[in-house]
């Protein structure tokens, strides 16, 4: 393949405006790459003055992606990982707040020797390094920068990275996203805004080698034309990327553009033939329409931003893929469930409770579990949806003030309590059980079934444990701790002994769900819904 002593590097920039699907783009390049054999990893710097995304607002950012060393990032390194089906680490994601407290703390203990400390050319010089140490290993690595150029908060960022294609020349190569807004009363696409950007990032010192055109609907030739002419590259530089079926065509539509052949070009490499019959099958699985649709009730409390939970839908969506069903889903209000009961549920031919914080809504995704366990209706609970079954057995037991500590500090019966030595640290971050943790399943129970094994590793995001105290209330209202820590100390899945499908996992499973092989607990609970769908079509 070439010369791949050195990593060569693609960053990928935005502009006009943000949520333009930088992400995506860049995913999909690397799973492009990665089809022709490439070596590829991924990184995201971020703009924000936060350390890492774990306090960021999940109503406002979305979903906050763990990876499996902990880390807790934005919600692009999912797309990252179901793109490219690598698991990346905490290298892979980069907010200013962490790079700039190394560097006070550096300037603090006496580093810099007394030398003054600055944005050029301390900063980018440090960001730097966390761009080389991502990208070791890999024949390419790709940066995406967030935010949008033009904004404050990305000018240290681009300014590094603007260096480093000095510093290493022939290896650094850039991709600008750009939106192309549609005016309806004139009936035309505008390409001002694209140019603009495209100004402010030459005057950076940046000249992009590909241009991405993101719109709302088909593009005209002569947006390329114009984009070609007032951005200063060729026309083959310039891909299309309107709104697509599913966003797992965009692989397809950027290697059919041909603009791999610009980065092998200038990398001087020389890559394998292509295997795109994956993303092709998968298209054709995300695009088909079944013969049956299976409903899912999504029990919420997240409702102002649906990439909240993001990583879940996608795991939902592959897992109906994957039966050849289509998914229906719907949100489900929990703070309505709580004022008007569990009745409406019915429709569903499943239901899935996600994780979540705060005691807001709590008591009607507890209403929703009682629900489903006494009306044999298939259940996945994640994380605190499993936390909320816990509570709602335990009631169904006569525990009837059974509930977790965090929504009643220092309740008579929390069944759900706070982790040892957590106690009075709930406002901060950093007190989470994250990453990666074995679970030791029970033999014979549905998770071994499920799984297929009784050793098994998930990702967590949480911080509150079932109370293993009151275990004889669970096993009365029929409630299994089918999995536990290697110790034992600690409940990592349950499930219902006397249902077609009622299971929960402390951990966040959609983390490891791929779009062509789901996580077996969503396949589980679509076959569970499609078998509970068939019954009452028959009945």
């Amino acid at each position: 393949m070439g010369n791949t002593q050195k990593t060569r590097y693609i960053f990928v920039t935005g502009g006009v405006i943000s949520g333009l699907g930088k992400g995506i783009t860049a995913a999909s390049i690397g799973a492009v790459l990665k089809a022709r054999g490439i070596k590829v990893s991924m990184q995201k710097l971020d703009v924000y003055l936060n350390v890492d995304a774990g306090l960021l607002n999940p109503r406002e950012h979305g979903e906050c992606f763990v990876t499996k060393d902990g880390a807790e990032t934005d919600l692009d390194l999912g797309h990252y990982e179901r793109f490219l089906d690598e698991e990346f680490t905490s290298d892979s994601s980069v907010m200013s707040g962490r790079i700039l407290l190394n560097l006070i703390n550096a300037e603090r203990s006496g580093y810099f020797r007394g030398d003054d400390v600055q944005i050029v050319p301390h900063l980018t010089s440090e960001i730097e390094k966390y761009v080389m140490k991502a990208g070791e290993g890999s024949d390419i690595h790709i940066v995406e920068i967030g935010g949008t150029v033009g904004d404050i908060e990305s000018d240290a960022f681009l300014e590094a990275v603007r260096q480093m294609a000095l510093n290493h020349p022939g290896r650094c190569a850039f991709v600008h996203v750009v939106y192309v807004p549609y005016i309806s009363t004139s009936k035309e696409f505008k390409t001002k805004p694209a140019q603009n950007s495209m100004r402010d990032l030459r005057g950076i010192g940046i000249m992009p080698d590909i241009v991405a055109v993101r719109a709302e609907g088909p593009l005209p030739d002569y947006v390329r034309d114009k984009i070609s002419l007032f951005g200063g590259l060729p026309k083959e530089a310039v891909v299309m990327l309107p709104n697509a079926d599913t966003v797992y065509r965009v692989p397809r539509t950027l290697y059919d553009s041909g603009i791999g052949w610009i980065f092998f070009k200038k990398f001087g490499m020389t890559p394998k033939e292509p295997a795109m019959a994956k993303w092709d099958k998968l298209i054709e699985a995300a695009t088909t329409k079944y013969k049956d649709t299976v409903r899912i009730g999504v029990i919420a409390k997240y409702l102002d931003n649906e990439d909240t939970y993001l990583s879940v839908i996608e795991a939902l969506r592959a897992a109906a893929w994957h039966n050849q069903v289509n998914l229906a889903f719907d949100w489900v209000d929990a703070e309505k469930i709580e004022k008007h009961g569990a009745g409406s549920l019915s429709q569903y031919d499943g239901l899935l409770v996600p994780g979540g914080f705060g005691s807001r809504g709590l008591e009607g995704m507890v209403a929703c579990a009682r629900y489903a366990m006494d009306n044999q209706l298939p259940y996945l609970g994640i994380c605190l949806g499993m936390q909320m079954a816990v509570v709602a057995a335990a009631r169904k037991a006569g525990l009837e003030d059974a509930i977790s500590s965090e929504v009643q500090p220092g309740a008579k019966h929390p069944v759900i309590y706070i982790m040892a030595g957590q106690e009075g640290k709930e406002s901060t971050g950093g007190t989470l059980r994250l990453g990666n943790y074995p679970c030791v399943i029970q033999k014979g129970s549905l998770a071994e079934k499920v799984y297929g094994s009784t050793d098994i590793i998930e990702r967590h995001r949480h911080r509150y444990e079932v109370n293993q105290k009151y275990t004889e209330y669970y096993e009365k209202a029929g409630l299994s701790l089918s999995g536990k820590s290697p110790n034992g100390k600690l409940v990592e899945m349950i499930e219902h002994t006397n249902h077609p499908y009622f299971i929960g996992t402390q951990a966040h499973p959609e983390f490891k769900s791929r779009p062509d092989r789901p996580h077996v607990l969503f396949d589980g609970l679509v076959k569970a819904a499609i078998v509970r769908q068939q019954k009452s079509a028959t009945a």
